[in-house]
């Protein structure tokens, strides 16, 4: 009789529950929102995972009415979570909605490719100074320190320029849409 009454009550909430969702229950989100162990659902829509806490609902009935008293208690704790979850998440839907509109603005990429193509003359200009320091050299090890200086710079150089043909293609892929 006592797990009867409980079940009803869990009953009753997971209807309350459906009933605040329904506005909400097929708004897709960027992500999924709950621990794969709460549910095993990946889907973006509440109305998923209310499905599947309805079918934690059945199986509770089920291991209930099958007098598994092991399986009862895992299952209605899992029940009772599922519904917390879901609740929480309708707390923070407003939240979270003006969260996605406060996406940031999309790059400036010109002044990405400005920034980097100031990047690379600096570059240049320290590998040539380098260079141009090198021939006037008289110790052995001096000269080692500075070609290891432009080998550095030279590895810098060559990220840079990977990096402007990377930003140049994100235009050019920008513009042609």
């Amino acid at each position: 009789m006592k797990s009867a009454h409980l079940l009803e009550q869990l009953e009753t909430k997971l209807e309350e529950l459906a009933q605040t969702i329904a506005p909400h229950a097929n708004q897709r989100t960027a992500k999924a929102r709950f621990d794969s162990q709460l549910f095993h659902c990946h889907g973006t829509r509440l109305a998923d995972y209310l499905q599947e806490a309805r079918q934690s609902m059945a199986l509770l009935r089920q291991s209930v009415n099958g007098h598994r008293t092991e399986r009862v208690a895992w299952m209605a704790e899992r029940v009772v979570l599922q519904i917390s979850a879901l609740q929480r998440e309708l707390a923070t839907l407003k939240l979270r909605n003006s969260e996605t509109r406060l996406e940031p603005e999309p790059e400036n990429l010109y002044e990405k490719l400005a920034k980097h193509q100031d990047y690379e003359r600096r570059l240049r200009a320290m590998v040539a100074d380098r260079e141009s320091q090198l021939a006037h050299q008289e110790t052995l090890a001096q000269q080692r320190k500075l070609q290891q200086e432009i080998a550095a710079l030279e590895g810098r150089l060559q990220r840079c320029l990977l990096a402007l043909k990377k930003i140049e293609r994100a235009i050019e892929n920008r513009d042609r849409q």
